[in-house]
């Protein structure tokens, strides 16, 4: 039986670093990766956060058109295209679809459903569409996700989401991390469901 995974776009599906060098160009800086230790950027650049927001949602269209696939993602998301429906639900703001959608075809990414919902607050998009599992690099939103909607998160490891979890988030490494974890916990729930179904 096919499960609906909901899953983030930006820092995990595309690189985490992606947006790093725009930035480091365009304030003259050489902020490391491993330095980032929190989600928001305002704090390591020279700039007020007025005017870093500005600068963020002019450049928004060129850093999505050009960010990298998060390693191993576009192997696993392949594998996964056919067994289960992928719907990927964003903090993006939805006039930046098109730009969305042209760059998952230019990465050869399969989907059933991109939203763009303008807010970090995924809750109701996930009830609204049933979805049984989450992908999320932001520390808070994996564990409102979970607490919310009673649903496994895959949280993928970065410098910035380095807080403890509740049981029911998953810390991965990476791509092949998650595939296990997922292709063990989708095994699972099949013979759950099968020996629910013999006792009925």
């Amino acid at each position: 039986m096919k499960k609906r995974f909901g899953i983030d776009i930006d820092g995990t599906v595309t690189c985490p670093k992606s947006i790093l060098p725009f930035i480091n160009k365009a304030f003259g800086l050489n902020i490391l990766y491993e330095d980032v230790t929190q989600y928001e950027y305002t704090p390591y650049v020279n700039v007020s956060e007025k005017e870093f927001a500005k600068w963020f949602t002019e450049n928004e269209p060129v850093i999505y058109a050009n960010s990298p696939l998060a390693n191993g993602a576009g192997k696993v998301l392949k594998k996964w295209e056919n067994e289960h429906e992928l719907f990927f639900i964003s903090a993006r703001s939805s006039h930046l679809l098109d730009i969305t959608i042209d760059w998952f075809i230019d990465n050869g990414l399969a989907f059933d459903h991109i939203e763009l919902i303008g807010s970090h607050d995924k809750i109701a998009s996930i009830k609204k569409h049933g979805i049984d599992i989450f992908f999320e690099d932001k520390h808070d939103n994996a564990v409102m996700i979970h607490e919310e909607c009673q649903i496994p998160v895959i949280l993928f490891d970065t410098p910035y989401n380095q807080d403890s979890l509740p049981k029911g988030v998953i810390r991965v490494n990476n791509w092949s991390e998650a595939y296990q974890w997922v292709e063990n916990w989708a095994g699972q729930q099949k013979v759950s469901r099968e020996m629910a179904g013999s006792l009925t």
